[in-house]
């Protein structure tokens, strides 16, 4: 019996783009943070190898609702979802890592191009490359970009692509300051055009006791993930902190609708990065990350003034967490 040919799998190009300029933006927003009143590291930076595998064991702790929450939200809403952004898109999501959610979208969407977007070179590319190994179809264009600053998409020539879509999961928008939020959702607004589509996770005001449960697990996980930051600036920037010398706290503002997370100093000490010396008083703190929390009007609000247009929101079943469908107008 004569055997019929076996189709060839078609192959997606992988490029990357580098829209930083030169230097090293971990060491200059370590540098800056370090020099402010209130000390801060960026939570951006959370995410290197082991910060990336800490990260992942925090959301799978029973008291993280996040993840499981817009999870379910994507999985029991897919179709509604797709119908609501339709065929041949471009899309944008802005972070590092590949998640379930990111899975699910490009399952489902077959998009004719992926952009993550990220400020992490290394771990942009890392993940890009895990994702071009699971759909081997699909073209994608990392850009390593600050997301807080203005940014150009390169066009796609040869792509029938009627539409740009960004994906801003929860854990995005949330990390960002309201004021900080709205300049990201002009920024898309911007990358997205007329007509773009805007899905964005927001995690929706809840009890308080909640939200610090899922940032400050019993397990201690989020407590290593932030302390992470120190071990990382030790081993990339020269740093020389004894990170058991700090101690991890969340709180909750319910007048502000956030948690706040720091790393308190134990001890009266100091630490250097690199030749810079840096004094801390005991019990004074780290900021490592602001995570907002919004009803379902504070956000379609806070979009409207950077040009978006609410048509949807979807929910899981216990109102944990939303996915907002907008329109770029």
């Amino acid at each position: 019996m004569k055997r019929e040919p076996t189709p060839e799998v078609q192959h997606g190009v992988v490029r990357f783009y580098n829209f930083l300029p030169e230097g090293n933006p971990f060491l200059d927003d370590v540098l800056a943070g370090f020099s402010q009143p209130q000390k801060r590291i960026p939570p951006r930076y959370f995410y290197d190898e082991q910060g990336s595998r800490l990260y992942s064991a925090a959301c799978e702790q029973p008291e993280c609702y996040l993840i499981r929450a817009e999870i379910a939200t994507l999985r029991d809403n897919l179709a509604a979802i797709m119908q609501f952004i339709g065929p041949e898109a471009e899309l944008l999501e802005l972070r590092t890592g590949i998640g379930v959610q990111t899975a699910l979208l490009v399952e489902h969407l077959r998009p004719l191009v992926y952009v993550p977007i990220d400020i992490d070179g290394r771990m942009l590319e890392a993940a890009s490359r895990d994702l071009a190994e699971l759909y081997p179809w699909l073209n994608i264009s990392g850009m390593r970009a600050d997301l807080s600053h203005r940014l150009a998409l390169p066009v796609f020539v040869g792509l029938s692509i009627r539409k740009k879509v960004m994906f801003l999961p929860g854990s995005v928008i949330g990390w960002f300051t309201p004021d900080a939020a709205l300049e990201v959702l002009h920024h898309a607004r911007r990358l997205l055009g007329t007509g773009g589509v805007l899905l964005a996770g927001v995690d929706l005001k809840k009890e308080g006791k909640t939200i610090v449960a899922a940032y400050s697990d019993a397990n201690g996980i989020n407590a290593e993930l932030h302390l992470n930051l120190l071990t990382r600036i030790n081993r990339e920037l020269g740093g020389d902190f004894q990170p058991r010398r700090f101690a991890y706290h969340a709180f909750h503002d319910p007048a502000k609708g956030c948690v706040t997370m720091v790393l308190e100093s134990l001890y009266s000490q100091f630490a250097h990065v690199g030749a810079r010396r840096f004094d801390f008083a005991r019990n004074e703190t780290i900021d490592t990350g602001t995570a907002y929390q919004y009803s379902q009007t504070e956000f379609q609000a806070l979009a409207r003034r950077a040009g978006f247009v609410s048509q949807t929101v979807w929910t899981d079943a216990a109102q944990m967490f939303s996915i907002h469908g907008m329109i770029a107008v």
